[in-house]
């Protein structure tokens, strides 16, 4: 038994008590913490004698935690040197992978830096049932299994949502997870594609460094560095920097950002990390490229301006700037529960300015693909967005272990707070500048004065409180039971630059239920069922499009998900695969009310997605390492529509069309083999079916796949040197989409990489 108190003394102390928590003590932290983000802990004698003291009894004796000492082990980095991971922090706490009911791709940093994946969107681009929206002022919708991720939020930062709109760097993050399906029981609104989450790397207890500087195409320069210093006996402290300039043509990256995490009492009762980030960044994006259809106004996309031919002016930039602080307390008790409390503020600012590239007149004739010469005529329409926001969140999560009735449970419960305040103009373009080039003069750097003055902003503020509980029942040592359920009170409030303003509140409630058959240590069978919604009255909802009463009259869109699936470990516990079959349904979906479409919407949409997922991950053997994962839908529909097909078949989506962005296949391989005992090779495919273009079911976007290479020498522990090069092929490709152009997929890259580990 776990819990070194008597039964008897249990029974007698906590029997008013709701059985949740079995004790006083997690209450007292979080009560003190949510009063005032205070992180104080009371004293366990003082926690008996105040239980002693609620139900009338003698004082209850309570053990205390022995000190458990960290020695040289990076705990959180279990995938440092490795493809495959074992445990997962995005279900709650720190669970193991075949714990969790649900289709899980983790992204170790070992993976991201074999690919040299410096990007937070491409790792995105190298999971599978992962496609982008290009939206029309420069920022990508990212699509998990053809549902909006990005725009609902569902990305995360160590379990605490972040912001949706900026351009994200790994130089920090320790891994990157990705949970499929419907999740509102654990994370809230969104979800229903799933949830992506970043870990950010964790001071240690030992002294070690690593730097690295890569050069590359481009005038490619980055340089990256990872510092962990031991502090002292149970203290330490983490600065990771970051570098990165780069001008492809034109199209230029100029950031930086710094992260410090200082983090004492690692591995004793109480363990507290107080963490900031800095990210800046000042970019020259490669916004658009014009496309010709293959039947002329219909049909197949063809790609034909060069990927790495930038038609924008020089006057265009992305901006932004992100800064935040992060508290976070972790209070082990001595019967082996947790408790956990982050707190952390955000502050987030983006602004765009760019040249939308579209074919223009050429001497009288419209362009065609026949008549396409180094002379056509570039035109560059500008678009512009700016906006900033201000994200508070509060949260705490508790987890234990105990029998009860006789049987075996793991409890998860907690409640989070979550204050977001945006300020946007969606639509600061400002007048044409009327500066046109033509397809043989790329970069041919004119530019554009910026006369548009100050933004009129409109505002937004909404507030989210959740609690929720799961418990995860041992039938027996190889069938469990979970069960779990949320609610959520969200409420927004809009009011736009010209005075009209909106409000809207919801409470909702989100079950998870899911059961799990586990034979053996090395085989785990599951099924599942959650739900997920998205609120009318969120940021994006209102802010994207011109905001009326309509969007405020609506209740939250609704989703579920079901999944049937085998999670295994193979080769001696070397890999760990992953088989999964699931249905994600969007069974209410907005739609605009034929008979009012100017005050009103409609839940009468629905669509579905049904699948498969494959992930393999993992060694093989001691030269040879795999990662491998494969989406399967070839089953999707948008099964009730409002919208009317378009006299001439083109246009938006229909009820009966397969849903834009949801190709049937989409994989990502790379695999990696020691050919000497310092030499290691390796090479990856990333492949994504043909899909349409959300909103445009007369456009396809052809397959295509995508090949890298990287060869690795390691001169001694100390130094080593990495070869990559991405799209060795220079294929030419359509990446993220919108109704009316696309953005290009990275031209071929080369990178070489010097790493010093000190």
């Amino acid at each position: 038994m776990a819990r070194r108190r008597s039964r008897a003394a249990l029974a007698a102390a906590h029997a008013p008590v709701a059985p949740v928590f079995r004790s006083l003590n997690p209450v007292l932290p979080l009560g003190a913490l949510a009063a005032g983000f205070g992180l104080a802990c009371i004293a366990p004698q003082a926690v008996a004698q105040a239980a002693a003291a609620e139900v009338g009894s003698a004082p209850v004796e309570v053990s205390t935690l022995r000190k458990i000492t960290v020695k040289g082990r990076k705990e959180a980095e279990q995938g440092k040197d490795s493809l495959k991971a074992t445990t997962t922090s995005i279900g709650k706490g720190r669970q193991a992978l075949r714990d969790i009911p649900q289709s899980v791709t983790v992204l170790t940093e070992r993976l991201m830096d074999d690919r040299n994946l410096d990007d937070f969107k491409d790792v995105l681009r190298s999971t599978a049932g992962v496609t982008f929206l290009a939206g029309e002022t420069g920022e990508e919708d990212v699509r998990l299994r053809g549902f909006s991720l990005q725009q609902a939020g569902d990305i995360y930062v160590d379990g605490l949502r972040d912001s949706a709109l900026y351009e994200r760097d790994t130089f920090d993050k320790d891994r990157i997870e990705v949970l499929k399906g419907s999740a509102s029981m654990l994370f809230g609104r969104g979800s229903t594609g799933g949830v992506v989450n970043q870990v950010t790397k964790q001071p240690f207890g030992m002294t070690q460094h690593e730097a690295s500087v890569t050069l590359g195409t481009g005038n490619e320069r980055r340089f990256t560095g990872d510092f962990n210093f031991k502090t002292g006996e149970d203290e330490a402290l983490r600065v990771n920097a970051m570098v990165h300039k780069a001008d492809n043509n034109g199209a230029t990256v100029d950031k930086k950002g710094l992260s410090a995490a200082y983090r004492w009492g690692i591995g004793t009762a109480d363990e507290l990390t107080l963490s900031g980030y800095h990210l800046e960044y000042d970019n020259r994006p490669n916004y658009n490229h014009p496309w010709f259809l293959s039947n002329g106004t219909t049909g197949t996309i063809i790609p034909v301006l060069p990927a790495d031919n930038y038609y924008g002016l020089a006057s265009d930039y992305s901006r932004g700037r992100v800064s935040s602080a992060t508290l976070s307390h972790l209070h082990r008790f001595a019967d082996g529960a947790e408790l956990k409390t982050t707190a952390r503020v955000g502050r987030y600012e983006r602004d765009i300015w760019v040249s939308a590239i579209r074919f223009g007149t050429t001497n009288g004739a419209t362009t065609t693909l026949s008549n396409l010469s180094d002379s056509t005529l570039i035109t560059r329409t500008p678009k512009g967005r700016y906006a900033n926001s201000t994200i508070g969140a509060l949260q705490s999560d508790y987890s234990d272990r105990f029998e009860a009735l006789g049987l075996r449970h793991e409890l998860l419960a907690g409640v989070d707070i979550l204050d977001e305040s945006a300020k946007r103009n969606n639509n600061f373009a400002g007048t044409a500048s009327g500066l046109t080039t033509t397809v043989g003069t790329p970069n041919d750097g004119d530019w554009r004065a910026d006369t548009r003055g100050t933004p009129a902003l409109n505002t937004f503020h909404a507030r989210t409180l959740g609690t929720y509980a799961q418990d995860t029942v041992s039938l027996s040592p190889t069938l469990k039971l979970l069960g779990g359920l949320r609610l959520d009170h969200f409420s927004a409030d809009y009011r736009t630059a010209a005075g009209a303003s909106f409000s809207r509140t919801d409470n909702l409630w989100s079950p998870r239920l899911g059961s799990m058959y586990q034979p053996d240590e090395n085989s785990s069978y599951y099924v599942s069922y959650g739900t997920s919604f998205n609120t009318s009255g969120d940021t994006y909802q209102y802010a994207v499009g011109a905001p009326s009463s309509k969007d405020a009259n609506t209740p939250a869109e609704k989703s579920r998900n079901l999944e049937i699936g085998a999670k295994w470990d193979l080769f001696q516990q070397r890999a760990n695969l992953g088989v999964a079959l699931f249905r994600s349904e969007k069974y209410n979906e907005r739609n605009t009310d034929p008979d009012s479409a100017s005050t009103q919407q409609l839940l009468s949409g629905k669509r579905h997605a049904t699948g498969m997922e494959f992930n393999l991950a993992g060694r093989i053997n001691s030269d040879w390492d795999i990662f491998y994962n494969h989406t399967w839908i070839p089953f999707a529909r948008i099964d009730s529509s409002n919208v009317a097909l378009a006299a001439t078949g083109t246009g938006a989506q229909v009820q009966g069309d397969r849903p834009g962005l949801t190709p049937k296949h989409s994989a990502s391989l790379w695999t990696t083999w020691r050919v000497l005992p310092k030499l290691r090779i390796g090479g990856g495919l990333n492949y994504r079916g043909e899909q349409n273009p959300e909103g445009a079911r007369h456009v396809t976007a052809a397959a295509f796949t995508t090949v890298d290479a990287m060869a690795e020498y390691t001169f001694s522990e100390r130094w080593s040197t990495r070869l990559n090069v991405s799209n060795l092929t220079n294929k030419l490709y359509a990446d993220a989409l919108y109704r009316g152009f696309y953005t290009p997929g990275a031209a071929r890259s080369v990178q070489l990489t010097l790493k010093a580990s000190l």
